[in-house]
């Protein structure tokens, strides 16, 4: 599972703070929380104090790591320190807010009211956190060929690969990188490869690298009296870069778009009946309604106007009685839009009476829907945004050749695709189109640009906590937007400036 994992620093300035010393000013210190589960929150890390300060502005950074599959709620405490105790208890309590981290890095500058308890304003306290990510991003590229190697085998000629290796602190070799095997070939030229620095050399650029130019074999040196060598290693090119990350894309103000789709076909039961897939428990919930808020959950911290179209298709749909396989859930064709995750599950339940399901199962079409807009905000080129489509199904594709040319078209757009199989339902199918089985290409042959698909079945997830299906589905999603920004040559300090929608 490819999970986006970065550390950040968090800088954290205060205005208009309660004054709650008798003869002088307050001195804040703020305090980093995380949620913990069952109302309990863990300390992460702290700033410094201020003496005498209603406006501060706290030198120290907050480190916390960052997941982007993971709804990480976070709490900013500010406390009136007057004494030298690292407990808390006996101090004078500021102001706090309560947010996600995917809330504080999706905005340039995440500005809220502080609250003594919920609902209670602090005065008129207010507090200020802006993120920046601790990394190296640069990325050594490497080209290297070699010549006149020895020929060892004995019906042919060698089959040879390279392997680099860095010195540690404590001075042994580790390795770094190993090259693909050439066949049958004693003049090589290896694929350009990349490693990042911090891999390469720790950053260090005076570390040792263990490359040899001449290959020498010891024994053939010692028993030849005028042996060379076994050949010669010449790195072709060597470059640094930099590399940028998921939260570069990020904070440099690119929107993540969240659609939904469902799966109104008849093979998932009447939605009146506890045997159906739709049907929803006393408690409120299904399969379908539990996918979607694990992952809107956490897509929605990134799109700031928080309006996510939602579709259907597969059911025969009033007036007509048409089968559709792109309707709007809100039945609102002309604006699908719904506001927030709980917009998405209203639409859902209120939609489930008023259709009859039916068939077949079509993905292409709201594939192909998702697709246009892609395309369109490319058109437009006023604003970086990439689009997550959540597909929910119960059964096998019908239009599978049709969804493999869908995919690879969409596969050249800012566009990644997510299907989650609800049910107990035969899904291979989904596993084909999943690009970790091997490159999708359609039935011309066209290969996909990028894996933009991932798919994962709702039973493995059944008892585990619902954030473990986000964690799943969502692990893909920053390398998939990273690749194709690379792809685009679109470097993050450059994007367009966002307007909405």
């Amino acid at each position: 599972m490819a999970a986006c994992v970065s550390r950040v620093e968090l800088s954290v300035s205060c205005r208009s703070l309660l004054d709650r010393d008798l003869g002088s000013r307050s001195d804040p210190l703020c305090v980093l929380l995380q949620d913990a589960g069952g109302g309990r929150w863990a300390e992460l890390d702290r700033t410094e104090k201020i003496k005498n300060c209603q406006d501060p502005e706290f030198c120290k950074k907050l480190v916390v790591d960052y997941y982007f599959e993971k709804v990480q709620k976070l709490k900013f405490s500010v406390y009136d320190i007057d004494n030298k105790s690292f407990d808390l208890n006996d101090d004078d309590y500021l102001g706090g807010v309560e947010c996600t981290l995917g809330q504080v890095v999706s905005s340039s500058v995440f500005t809220r009211p502080l609250e003594l308890k919920q609902g209670k304003p602090a005065g008129k306290g207010t507090i200020t956190i802006s993120a920046e990510e601790i990394k190296d991003t640069r990325v050594v590229y490497l080209e290297i060929e070699a010549q006149n190697l020895d020929k060892k085998d004995f019906l042919g000629k060698s089959d040879p690969f390279l392997e680099f290796y860095k010195q540690s602190d404590a001075g042994t070799w580790q390795l770094v990188y190993r090259s693909e095997v050439i066949k049958n070939n004693l003049n090589p030229c290896w694929r350009k490869f990349s490693v990042p620095l911090q891999t390469f050399c720790g950053g260090d650029f005076n570390k040792p690298i263990k490359v040899e130019y001449e290959c020498i074999h010891p024994e053939k040196k010692q028993k030849k009296k005028h042996y060379k060598n076994s050949g010669i290693i010449r790195i072709k090119s060597c470059k640094i870069e930099t590399e940028y990350s998921f939260l570069d894309y990020v904070m440099g103000g690119c929107q993540i778009n969240f659609t939904v789709g469902v799966d109104f076909t008849a093979s998932n039961g009447d939605p009146k009946s506890p045997d159906s897939l739709h049907y929803i428990s006393p408690d409120g919930i299904n399969e379908y309604l539990s996918a979607i808020w694990s992952v809107g959950s956490v897509v929605q911290d990134y799109d700031t106007d928080k309006l996510f179209p939602a579709f259907g298709f597969g059911a025969q749909v009033p007036p007509s009685w048409q089968v559709s396989h792109e309707f709007a859930l809100n039945f609102n064709p002309s604006n699908p839009y719904c506001q927030g995750i709980q917009g998405i599950v209203d639409a859902y339940c209120q939609i489930l009476p008023r259709i009859q399901l039916y068939g077949p199962t079509n993905f292409s079409p709201i594939i192909n829907h998702v697709a246009r807009f892609a395309a369109h905000s490319l058109q437009q080129g006023t604003a970086a945004q990439y689009f997550i489509l959540l597909i929910i199904t119960d059964g096998e594709i019908t239009d599978l050749d049709q969804t493999r040319q869908a995919i690879v078209n969409a596969s050249k757009l800012p566009m990644s695709i997510i299907i989650v199989g609800v049910g107990e339902a035969d899904f291979k199918a989904m596993e084909f189109l999943d690009g970790d089985n091997g490159v999708l290409k359609s039935v011309t042959g066209e290969p996909a640009a990028r894996d933009i698909v991932q798919f994962v079945p709702f039973r493995q997830f059944k008892n585990a906590p619902q954030e473990a299906l986000s964690q799943m589905v969502l692990a893909e999603v920053p390398k998939q937007l990273v690749s194709y920004y690379k792809w685009q040559g679109w470097p993050p300090l450059e994007l367009p400036e966002i307007k909405a929608m």
